[in-house]
């Protein structure tokens, strides 16, 4: 039987990635199957359909965090750009 080298990088997400897995095999209408006759059960084919899925939400999910962090680091930027021009201002006496 093959061993499964992968561990999750933080505590809890392994539990997390589990009910993932469930929520999109039900989305994609293989929640049934998986519950009546278990992975082991289970084609490459819709395995891997669930795995694909997983991996596509998960970079939907990245880019987003990903633009919103860049539209917070630009509001940022901007904020303190602001404010060091009135500094500037502020203490050259103008």
């Amino acid at each position: 039987m093959p061993r499964n080298n992968n561990r999750a990088v933080y505590p809890g997400a392994q539990s997390a990635l589990d009910r993932f897995k469930y929520e999109v095999a039900a989305e994609i209408g293989l929640g049934n199957k998986v519950q009546s006759q278990g992975w082991e059960n289970m084609t490459t084919r819709e395995v891997g359909s669930i795995g694909g899925f997983m991996t596509k939400k998960l970079v939907q999910l990245a880019e987003q965090q990903l633009a919103n962090n860049n539209a917070t680091s630009a509001q940022l930027a901007q904020s303190a750009g602001q404010e060091a021009a009135q500094g500037v201002t502020n203490e050259s006496g103008r």
